[in-house]
């Protein structure tokens, strides 16, 4: 596992996971008017800082059609944590119940419902931020090469004016900064990530998150992938 033996969660990680999770949530009106509350969680951050004004200026309209062509139209910049170790193989399909078990064990019930699969980093960010800490670092940790290779899509990511770098980067960056260093093995683990990608067998994956369970009904939920309370981090 990644991080393992290093260095503990910091205690401060919670605001700043929670602040991830709004941030890297589909932009509507209601995050736009929650950014002051977002910023009061994460003051002076320097890597939250620009994306909150990005998001704060500009046609909100453009802000969502940035969205979606960054993380719907474009399978390296893709919110699923084990997406890029596994692709869509059946081998996903059985880490994609451990998310739920994760999820299961903190006291909480993944809400299929929403149509959403388990792996959605802002779900992730929330449970820390809102459930449970240890248990979202620990998911975060076995799966910091995918968000590594998610960190450099966002990095090398080619805007409209010739720049480079998404404008969400700085929630990856903010993220990583709560995250032991990468080094060694784990290191060399990302660099042989990024030069096969993920593995093609296409399967589908019904099951893993799609039609909710009558079991599960009455229980506490998720709601995915994030929509969380701001300033509720404990």
């Amino acid at each position: 596992m990644f991080g393992r033996g290093r260095r503990p969660r910091p205690a401060d990680a919670p605001p700043v996971w929670a602040a991830c999770a709004a941030l890297l949530d589909y932009p509507t009106a209601g995050l736009v008017a929650a950014l002051d509350r977002v910023e009061a969680l994460v003051p002076g951050d320097e890597h939250l800082a620009p994306l909150i004004a990005h998001l704060r200026t500009g046609d909100l309209g453009r802000r969502q059609e940035e969205y979606v062509a960054t993380f719907d139209h474009t399978r390296k910049c893709a919110l699923y944590l084990t997406y890029f170790a596994y692709g869509d193989t059946r081998r996903r399909g059985r880490a994609l119940v451990e998310f739920k078990e994760a999820y299961r064990a903190s006291g909480v019930e993944w809400d299929d419902g929403t149509g959403e699969l388990p792996d959605h980093l802002c779900a992730v960010l929330q449970l820390g931020a809102t459930v449970d800490a240890d248990a979202a670092w620990a998911l975060f940790n076995a799966h910091r090469a995918g968000i590594e290779m998610l960190r450099l899509a966002l990095t090398g990511w080619r805007n409209d004016d010739g720049s480079t770098g998404s404008p969400w980067l700085g929630a990856l960056l903010a993220l990583c900064a709560t995250l032991p260093t990468l080094q060694g093995d784990e290191a060399d683990a990302v660099r042989r990530l990024v030069e096969q990608g993920p593995p093609a067998e296409a399967v589908g994956l019904e099951g893993y998150g799609a039609g909710a369970d009558p079991a599960l009904s009455g229980t506490p939920a998720l709601i995915a992938p994030a929509t969380i309370p701001v300033g509720a981090p404990r």
